[in-house]
């Protein structure tokens, strides 16, 4: 068993309501492993970054992206930073990865630099989110089979790109 497609990208590219649409359009289950974190664990990911810190936090997303990636067979989500496991970007690489791209100007509009976003929460969130952007976008490019910017597209027509790239 193994995801059908597996959506990445950075806040606000739209991996939750992308991959449910996608998930809908194929007649797929659809998961989102930052779902599988909370469900595990009990506690918002806000919280687990809070009281246990962040590296706490990629051990449990890496460990609930190799669940995902080894017994979903849909649409799996995974968060925006996966992509920072070198674990993880391997095991990536047997699948159909979905990039979803979103310039900074509409990641930040898109987040509205949202507290519950413990990465983006600080005192220059915007300057924040471009860091974060800067570092990942060569790890999304790294593993992506499929690349969709995703800044002037709603995410119905999103979902018509991602297929017409990979029927």
């Amino acid at each position: 068993m193994s995801p059908r497609f597996v959506v990445l990208g950075p806040p606000g590219a739209g991996k939750t309501t992308v991959g449910q649409l996608l998930a809908e359009r194929l007649a797929l289950p659809f998961r989102d492993t930052d779902e599988d974190v909370v469900t595990r664990t009990g506690k918002p990911i806000s919280d687990i970054f809070t009281t246990e810190g962040e590296p706490a936090f990629r051990a449990l997303e890496e460990d609930a992206v190799a669940d995902g990636l080894a017994t979903h067979d849909g649409v799996l989500a995974l968060g925006g930073g996966a992509v920072l496991s070198a674990t993880t970007r391997e095991r990536l690489q047997e699948h159909t990865v979905v990039f979803l791209n979103v310039g900074m100007a509409e990641g930040v509009r898109r987040t509205g630099l949202s507290t519950a976003r413990p990465l983006l929460a600080g005192v220059n969130p915007r300057a924040t989110f471009k860091t974060l952007l800067d570092a990942r976008l060569p790890l999304y490019r790294q593993v992506a089979t499929v690349e969709v910017l995703t800044d002037d597209l709603e995410p119905e027509q999103v979902v018509t790109a991602i297929l017409a790239a990979h029927p």
